[in-house]
């Protein structure tokens, strides 16, 4: 195994914080061999974030959620419509606080443990956040309120319900293709959560 080159920030320059911030950082890179070079990129930081499958074992059922999500709008899905699992920013929280906050807000169901399933950086090549999965259990006792997101927020997010063999295979048929909600899939079909 090579070792790891050497790295010394030179530059870091800001682009924009209208939204979150976006930074055109320079950096020298050494190669192995001694070699120094270069290197400009621009660097999304939105912060760190969480995303939960919610399962219930009796029903067999999962809970999913669907918005917009410009992004995917602009690079071809043609409604810009998502179905994904919940997720949010963790803010000043916790991963596990944020989960759970994120949990009642979009989808109303009011969780008090979850289980930490892995963490993850989504898109390393421009993104610093890392994504922290997690999987929690549902039943409609710990439903308190219709979910939808947050108007301060400006989201509008419908609550879904799908048995789990169903939302599995969305993946094949192309209805989910976002990266974390078929992690948490996945996550579930190996492990036999459901």
């Amino acid at each position: 195994m090579r070792k790891n080159p050497e790295i010394k920030i030179t530059e870091t320059k800001l682009l924009s914080d209208n939204w979150y911030v976006l930074n055109k950082v320079t950096f020298d890179y050494t190669k192995n061999e001694g070699k120094t070079e270069s290197h400009i990129r621009e660097v999304y930081d939105r912060g760190n974030g969480a995303a939960i499958l919610l399962y219930n074992t009796t029903k067999k059922t999962v809970v999913l959620t669907r918005q917009f999500r410009l992004p995917t709008y602009l690079n071809g899905n043609k409604t810009g419509m998502m179905i994904e699992v919940c997720a949010g920013l963790l803010d000043k929280d916790n991963a596990e606080q944020a989960v759970i906050r994120e949990t009642e807000e979009e989808t109303g169901y009011r969780l008090s443990k979850v289980q930490k399933v892995i963490e993850t950086y989504m898109s390393p090549g421009s993104v610093t956040e890392i994504l922290y999965l997690f999987v929690g259990e549902y039943d409609e006792t710990m439903k308190v309120n219709e979910g939808g997101g947050l108007d301060a927020e400006q989201e509008n997010i419908e609550v879904l319900e799908y048995t789990f063999d169903e939302a599995y295979a969305m993946i094949e048929s192309g209805e989910i293709t976002d990266a974390k909600t078929i992690m948490l899939l996945q996550y579930a079909k190996i492990k036999g959560l459901i």
